[in-house]
């Protein structure tokens, strides 16, 4: 199952992480690209988030899973912010377009710290999970406060 899983991940990723311009035709494909990106992506991560708070059980091959497939998404919806992609279904705030170094950064900092999360899964261990789940969900809080309207 795990290997099904991770083979799926990398053939989505793969496939999505084609050079964005040349798939998307209109800024509103671009739109619903990032807007899918981050919603499997919050799916994922509200599954460890659960374990991590003890919301439901802990299950170390669901918590690996999860993570692993957020880890690969996180390196997807960065394509869609791109030129004319600020106004349409969006509540992606104009600050991403006028600070786009520090956008690019809380980027990458979300990445780095969703991979550490990704070790952490894999280490079967609740204890690892949730001391790597609270950066990892801050990053993405600040991401949100920063550049993205309620």
């Amino acid at each position: 199952m795990k290997t099904r899983v991770t083979a799926a991940v990398l053939a989505v990723s793969c496939l999505l992480a084609m050079p964005a311009m040349a798939q998307f035709q209109k800024a509103e494909d671009a739109i619903k690209y990032r807007k899918a990106a981050f919603t499997v992506m919050g799916n994922h991560f509200s599954r460890i988030g659960a374990m991590a708070n003890g919301r439901v059980p802990f299950d170390a091959t669901v918590a690996a899973n999860s993570a692993a497939i957020v880890e690969a998404l996180s390196k997807l919806p960065w394509e869609g912010f791109g030129e004319g992609t600020s106004q349409g279904d969006t509540r992606a705030k104009p600050e991403i377009w006028t600070e786009k170094a520090r956008f690019d950064q809380a980027a990458n900092t979300m990445q780095g710290e969703v991979a550490k999360l990704h070790a952490a899964a894999r280490t079967g261990s609740l204890d690892a999970v949730k001391a790597a789940f609270g950066g990892a969900a801050q990053s993405c809080k600040a991401c949100h406060d920063a550049y993205r309207r309620n």
